[in-house]
């Protein structure tokens, strides 16, 4: 299975950083492929060592501009001309789709693959990696528009909130089949 992760390249705490590298370990001694930024800092980097080391395959997806810090050596590497481009071939590399931490890049990218899973243009499956309960304000956020009627569709079928790396991996394998 190919799954994107949506996260941050910032230089993080270990309360951040041990969650996602045991999802990236699990990723990669299942077998499966990470798709990911590119870039070769902060926890993209972490996730990115993780996976590699635990036997998996590594497809970057950088952009022309973050060309710098890219990791210089992946099974794939592709340069997107601009954000919106690098957000369309990352999710189209990708099976499934797991969130981290990050700053507003992610929740960018997060908000805009729900948008389009919502209108059914995209149904891959979804999971927010909750480390140390990062997203427990979206959930709350997110639970409110489902009760306000804000979501067309129950959000239980747009995404999946996961505690950690097991849960992550366990509700996407039983969802994507190869």
């Amino acid at each position: 299975m190919n799954i994107c992760v949506f996260l941050s390249a910032a230089d993080l705490d270990e309360r951040y950083t041990a969650p996602a590298r045991d999802f990236a370990t699990r990723l990669g001694k299942a077998g499966h492929t990470l798709v990911w930024g590119g870039s070769d800092t902060g926890l993209m980097k972490v996730v990115a060592d993780a996976a590699e080391e635990a036997g998996g395959r590594l497809v970057g997806v950088s952009v022309d501009f973050l060309a710098a810090k890219a990791r210089p050596v992946a099974d794939e590497m592709l340069f997107a001309k601009d954000l919106a481009e690098r957000k369309a071939l990352l999710l189209a590399r990708s099976d499934a789709v797991v969130v981290m931490v990050g700053g507003t890049g992610t929740l960018d990218e997060a908000t805009d693959i729900l948008e389009l899973k919502k209108h059914g243009r995209h149904t891959k499956p979804v999971v927010l990696l909750n480390a140390a309960g990062f997203y427990d304000g979206l959930k709350t956020q997110f639970r409110r528009m489902e009760e306000e009627g804000f979501l067309p569709v129950p959000l239980s079928e747009l995404v999946f909130f996961a505690e950690d790396g097991a849960e992550a991996l366990a509700y996407l394998e039983s969802r994507v089949r190869n």
